[in-house]
């Protein structure tokens, strides 16, 4: 399984890009909104570190192994829970995904059937569907501040610790997020994981 790629930007095709890692190349497809901020990630090498989703395409003569490119860990995270939806399977994801992942999460928590239908390949029918399955469930990816890419690393066992690791990775200031945090936790002292933790900060955000 392939999770992680950095190489060589080689080409650009249409929301796909040739990376040459050590003399072999791999195609990569991403979304559009992936696809938009490639630039700002690239080093003054050329270098291009992506995360990675592979699967393989089943078609009835061959199976075809894919490659999906993001920034970051978290837009990976969000197009994970984009599939399980009924019906959206990953190149259908793909060609989704042309808007702010923030801008998509939003919609979703808000049940803004309106502006989801404005996504390639998405009617009526699976808008309902995406908003039945992941409303109250993506609230921490309206937080993405989608014009920017970088990761920051680093895994802890501390639910709290690894909120704030993830609002870090959103570029949130330190200060910021902590005392985002500590406003959540004054108002919720019942939360008790991060996910509870991320979407009750979503919510706050939101209201402002």
């Amino acid at each position: 399984m392939i999770v992680e790629l950095c190489g060589k930007l080689k080409n650009r095709g249409k929301n796909c890009v040739v990376l040459d890692v050590q003399g072999i190349s791999y195609e990569v497809l991403m979304p559009a909104t992936v696809f938009e901020r490639l630039n700002e990630n690239i080093n003054n090498d050329g270098i291009l570190r992506l995360i990675t989703y592979h699967y393989l395409q089943a078609e009835p003569s061959r199976s075809t192994p894919v490659l999906i490119g993001f920034l970051n860990q978290v837009e990976k995270d969000f197009f994970e829970q984009f599939i399980t939806v009924s019906g959206i399977g990953p190149r259908a994801a793909v060609r989704a995904l042309n808007k702010p992942i923030s801008d998509i999460a939003r919609a979703i928590d808000e049940g803004d059937l309106k502006f989801l239908k404005t996504l390639p390949g998405i009617g009526e029918q699976r808008a309902k569907e995406i908003v039945a399955k992941l409303q109250k469930k993506v609230g921490k990816f309206g937080l993405i501040q989608d014009s920017l890419g970088q990761k920051v690393s680093g895994a802890t066992q501390d639910w709290q610790e690894e909120a704030l690791e993830i609002l870090l990775q959103l570029q949130y200031k330190k200060q910021e997020a902590k005392e985002m945090i500590q406003k959540a936790l004054e108002r919720h002292p019942e939360i008790a994981n991060s996910e509870e933790l991320l979407n009750e900060i979503y919510r706050q955000k939101v209201k402002r």
